[in-house]
Formats: C-alpha cells, sequence, structure tokens
C-alpha cells in the first residue's frame, strides 16, 4: 500500500484556528467526518485515494483540533465553514464526501453552494431517518452537560473495547461501532470540546432521534451525481437509511459493504477507495450556478 499520509496545516478563519490534512494532487476530494471525531477518520484510505485526487479534509469546527468556540454548530454553519476554507485554499469545486454527521454536512454544502459541488458522496450519513444510536440520543437530554463529564474518561476506551469483544463474540455488533463510539467520547477531554459536542448533536439529533431530515430535498440530487456507501451492519445508522435515500435520489449509485459497521471507508479501504474513484471517473461532474435552485423554489412557492 502507499505510504502517503495526511499532511496537517492551520490557518485562522473568522478569528477561530482552524486544522486540515491534505494529501495527493488531482481533482479535490473534501472529506467531512463524523461526529466526535477528526480528520484522521481518512488516514488508512487517504494513501489510496491521494495517488489520484487531491484530499483537504477538515477538523470540522469543535473537533479534533480546531478551536471550539461558543457559536452556531448547525450544518449551515458547518457547511459555511467549509467553503470558507476551500476558498482560502482556492479550490473552486470539488466533489464532497461526508461520512455521518459529515453527510448531513455535505448535503447542505450541495444545497448552499450548488456553484462549489462537482459530486456528492454520502457515506454512513445522518439527515437521512430518524434512527440514531441510543448513546446519541441521550446527549441531546436535559443535563446530558452534567454526565458527559463521566462518559469522557479515558477509562471509557477500555470500558468500550471490552463490551464491544462481549458483543462481537455473541454476533450483537460489528467490529468497530462500539469502538467509535468510545474513542468519541473519550476524545471530548475538555469543557470546549465537550460543549461543541453537545451543541453539535443537539442541532441534529433530539432524544427520540435525527431531528434534522433531508428527504423533502433528495430529489434536487437529480442534478448532481450523487453515490450512497454504508455498512450493511451499522449500528449507529441503519443502512435501511441508505436504501430509502438511493430510491429517492434520482440516478444515485447504492454501495452497501457487507459486514462492515459505521465505517466502512476504515473496514475496507482498497474497495472504498476502488468505488469512489470509479464514480469519479465514470461521471461528469456538475457545473451548477450559484442560483441554481432558484427556478425550482419558485415552481414550488405557495404565495397564495
Amino acid at each position: 500500500m502507499p505510504q502517503t499520509t495526511l499532511t496537517p496545516h492551520e490557518l485562522t478563519l473568522h478569528g477561530h484556528g482552524v486544522t486540515y490534512r491534505t494529501a495527493g494532487r488531482g481533482p479535490v476530494l473534501l472529506l467531512l467526518h463524523g461526529i466526535a471525531n477528526s480528520s484522521q477518520t481518512w488516514e488508512h484510505v487517504a494513501p489510496l485515494l491521494s495517488e489520484r485526487f487531491t484530499l483537504v479534509a477538515p477538523d470540522l469546527l469543535g473537533h479534533g483540533q480546531s478551536a471550539t468556540p461558543r457559536g452556531d454548530y448547525s450544518l449551515g454553519a458547518h457547511a459555511t465553514g467549509v467553503r470558507d476554507l476551500l476558498s482560502a485554499l482556492g479550490h473552486d469545486r470539488v466533489t464532497v464526501v461526508g461520512h455521518s454527521l459529515g453527510g448531513g454536512i455535505a448535503m447542505q454544502f450541495a444545497y448552499q453552494f450548488p456553484e462549489r459541488c462537482e459530486r456528492l458522496v454520502l457515506v454512513s450519513s445522518g439527515g437521512l431517518g430518524r434512527d440514531v444510536h441510543l448513546l446519541l440520543r441521550a446527549a441531546a437530554l436535559p443535563g446530558a452537560d452534567y454526565v458527559l463529564p463521566l462518559l469522557t474518561s479515558t477509562q471509557l476506551l477500555g470500558v468500550g473495547r471490552r463490551l464491544g469483544g462481549l458483543l462481537r463474540r455473541a454476533r450483537l455488533a460489528p467490529d468497530g461501532d462500539l469502538d467509535v463510539l468510545a474513542r468519541g467520547f473519550a476524545s471530548l477531554d475538555n469543557t470546549g470540546s465537550r460543549q461543541a459536542f453537545l451543541h453539535t448533536v443537539r442541532a441534529v439529533i433530539e432524544p427520540s432521534g435525527q431531528r434534522v431530515s433531508a428527504h423533502d430535498r433528495l430529489a434536487l440530487a437529480a442534478v448532481i451525481p450523487s453515490m450512497i456507501v454504508w455498512g450493511e451492519r451499522d449500528s449507529i445508522i441503519p443502512v435501511a437509511h441508505g436504501e430509502a435515500a438511493h430510491e429517492a435520489m434520482p440516478g444515485s449509485r447504492l454501495e452497501v459493504f457487507a459486514g462492515a459497521g459505521h465505517v466502512p471507508h476504515d473496514a475496507d479501504p482498497d474497495r472504498f477507495a476502488a468505488v469512489l474513484t470509479d464514480f469519479c471517473n465514470t461521471t461528469d461532474g456538475a457545473r451548477l450556478t450559484a442560483d441554481h435552485w432558484q427556478p425550482l423554489l419558485d415552481g414550488d412557492a405557495d404565495v397564495s
């Protein structure tokens, strides 16, 4: 396997430090990670993708090594933030690849800035249904601010691994999903990161499930080449969400990774790189304008 790794960089946007990682040359892939994660989620697949693409993988604000300010952690704010990062780096158009929370941001990015989006790739994406793991729903409960410090000690990582081992032996959970949650919670080791996590969770999740849905806009994907990638045994966001979205997105491509959990790009990086490369090679990137959706919105508007 190639040895290219993601190289970290830092810049300041709107007064806040943003860390991002880059690798490779070629057409740009914007890689957006999930909640309580970071750009390092792409480390195993990056050497393969960087052979043909320029990779730009930010730590979203409030995550990883980026700043954790008090402020707006909505999907729209994150989409604007990555637009500004791309502008600072001189990238006009990208194929946006979003995992979990990053999938919701990717869809918002395509909707807000169609002129910047050539293709849309959703990986175990949020925003496509109500179901989501109990631990993430619990973080939206009143009082989670006081409980979260108890869940973010380094001991949780070991507990998660031991529990994950038991569930895997009982064939009740796929490899990796519980470890993903445990590592995510363990990374919230300071007040700023915990508050950013809670603001982000509450922007998209409520105690009964995901509160944000893109289903009323999925038909718009007909003009942007779109691919959905999911792990067959995802226990954090079920694969049924991806299957339903595929039906609602005209012309979309669906790739389900047998035996994989919530992080298919980590479970099988070779296959992920292959399907993503093939998707980019066999589709023409969209060339839309900033006001592309306006005629559709005018047609849908009810002014009675």
